[in-house]
């Protein structure tokens, strides 16, 4: 058994983005959560955990079952290969995203599609679901060195159900070292599941693609499966498949879950051949075959048959282009006012209805965001007239630029168009250069008698004329000493005073709440029980030191004439007169 040495995969974390992204747009879902691959792009090797001898996770299938035939009224050409539709799906899907995100790669779905046939049938047996996952569970055997490779467990079980060592899952077979690396979202649920299909056939893609390869190039399509499986016989078996799919495929319903074997002696499934046949030269010698002649009329040929008109295309997407400005602009933290829309065409130039299409926040510098803060990119689906907006775009806390990208995918093309988003430092807000009074009683003098409360008191805060909100103040009892105004001594102050939280509290100084939308400072009521006669000063004072002095007159309480007590009535017999 040859040692085992942890490789250190890395991909950048916005190439997995942009490929889960892409995936995702087939269901118009998006992924939210980062891909755990940080930096780099370091490209796994032969001697990576993944390319270790995992054992066989395929059951023991009938040959309808491994091998499905291609029902006629499919439409396929003769000798299609059938691939459970979940599973088909999958594979394209991953092609797709993967394009869009390292177009460099050039991935064949039919290479992800070899794979999982060799690795476990396409899942077939372990009743394959149209949502990617399987009834049963697929694992490999356990890892412990005894036969196979030796791993200790890296996931806790989370995966293998195996907290001991780890097994090899899913129907793309991950070690979950592996994943835990390459994980992917492939069908936009926010989640990275090796036991779903389509998140471990995204994955694969990502693994495969590594290190800038390209895989049309023949040496480094060998050393991608080679760092998958170490093994020449696995490298032949998945070419063999993957070949056999590109010479014609189509999808067949997902086979049921069934009671199959796991076997004993597992080998390596074989592919179909697919050769091409071409026409026998003729046999006899020193003679041409000149062409055939019309049996009814020897002397003259044939008419050659007229050729079958060919089928026309399916109209797909041709082009995404911007309706309006591609230029985007707003102040920090507010909301654009222009919507970012874009058209979507089809070949056969008629509106692309139900075209996904992504809006994705690149390039940023200021933090722009849609609807929720955090939320980089939106999927709209087009209207019947294939326009797509993208509503709910909010600027940055920051100045800088940005670029809003408008992305729609056919099935192996991406058509792309940008805006240019710049967001402009927010205006300093306005600072009030005068207070003065606004409430009913403005222009009168503050007097009240002794013992009642001043009320209503409103200050309103201006700058060149204009209200300004948010301003804030300080109000509090003054006196002056040497020409200054100068705050009371609260321990010897007998003027009026606002109320305290607690019960018999005096405040001689209070900070108000800021000055509203129209610029309006309310004052609480000012208490003058207790307080003697005279003439006190209130003063509000802003941070920028504007200052407004109001004089409160206290005036002698009224005193209460003492009731007086009416004289008794004379009575009758003190009133008679005597004769």
């Amino acid at each position: 058994m040859k040692p085992l040495h942890r490789h250190l995969v890395n991909t950048s974390r916005k190439v997995l983005c942009t490929a889960a992204l892409a995936a995702s747009l087939t269901t118009a879902a998006v992924v939210t959560n980062p891909p755990t691959a940080d930096a780099g792009e370091s490209e796994p090797t032969p001697d990576s955990p993944q390319a270790t001898d995992r054992g066989d996770a395929r059951l023991d299938l009938p040959g309808d079952v491994a091998d499905p035939a291609v029902p006629p009224t499919a439409g396929a050409g003769e000798g299609a290969s059938g691939i459970p539709a979940t599973a088909l799906d999958a594979y394209k899907r991953a092609q797709t995203a993967v394009a869009a995100a390292l177009p460099k790669c050039q991935l064949p779905w039919q290479l992800l599609a070899g794979i999982g046939r060799v690795e476990s049938v396409h899942a077939s047996g372990y009743g394959l679901k149209s949502d990617g996952y399987t009834e049963k569970p697929i694992r490999g055997p356990q890892l412990n060195g005894q036969g196979f490779a030796e791993i200790k467990d890296t996931d806790k079980g989370e995966f293998d159900g195996d907290a001991a060592y780890d097994r090899a899952v899913g129907p793309m077979q991950f070690i979950p070292s592996t994943w835990a690396t390459w994980g992917a979202d492939g069908n936009g649920d926010s989640k990275r599941d090796p036991n779903n299909i389509y998140d471990a056939a995204l994955g694969a893609g990502l693994y495969l693609c590594a290190g800038d390869r390209n895989l049309s190039d023949q040496a480094q399509l060998d050393k991608a499966i080679l760092s998958y499986n170490n093994s020449r016989e696995y490298v032949n078996t998945v070419l063999g498949f993957m070949k056999q799919y590109q010479s014609g495929t189509s999808e067949v319903p997902n086979p049921p879950t069934g009671t199959y074997p796991t076997p004993t002696n597992p080998v390596l499934p074989t592919p179909r051949p697919t050769t091409t046949t071409q026409p026998k030269p003729s046999t006899s010698t020193g003679t041409t075959t000149k062409p055939s002649t019309n049996p009814g009329n020897p002397s003259k040929p044939a008419e050659p048959s007229k050729p079958a008109e060919p089928e026309k295309p399916a109209p797909h997407l041709a082009k995404v282009e911007v309706l309006g400005s591609t230029e985007l602009k707003a102040e920090a933290g507010a909301a654009f006012t222009a919507v970012p829309r874009v058209k979507a065409v089809l070949s056969d130039g008629k509106p692309a209805k139900g075209q996904a299409v992504l809006f994705a926040v690149e390039d940023d510098t200021t933090g722009t965001y849609f609807g929720v803060q955090g939320r980089s990119h939106l999927v709209v689906q087009t209207d019947a007239q294939g326009i797509a907006a993208a509503p709910g775009l909010v600027a940055g806390a920051k100045p800088g630029t940005f670029t809003l990208r408008a992305s729609g995918y056919g099935t192996a093309t991406q058509f792309t168009v940008n805006f240019n988003g710049v967001v402009a430092a927010k205006p300093a807000p306005a600072v009030a250069d005068l207070l003065t009074r606004a409430d009913a009683g403005a222009g009168k003098p503050l007097e009240v008698a002794a013992g009642t409360a001043v009320t209503g008191i409103q200050v309103k805060a201006t700058a060149g004329g204009k209200a300004v909100a948010g301003t804030q103040a300080t109000a509090g009892m003054v006196e002056q000493k040497d020409g200054q105004w100068v705050p009371v001594d609260p321990a010897k102050a007998k003027g009026p005073y606002f109320k305290g939280a607690k019960d018999g509290e005096k405040l001689f100084s209070l900070e108000l709440a800021p000055s509203s939308a129209e610029g309006l400072i309310a004052l609480p009521e000012l208490l003058t029980a207790d307080v003697a006669p005279g003439t006190y000063h209130l003063q509000l004072i802003t941070k920028e030191k504007v200052v407004l002095i109001l004089e409160v007159k206290v005036t002698a309480k009224a005193e209460t004439p003492a009731p007086q007590t009416p004289s008794p009535a004379p009575s009758p017999t003190q009133s008679a007169v005597k004769p």
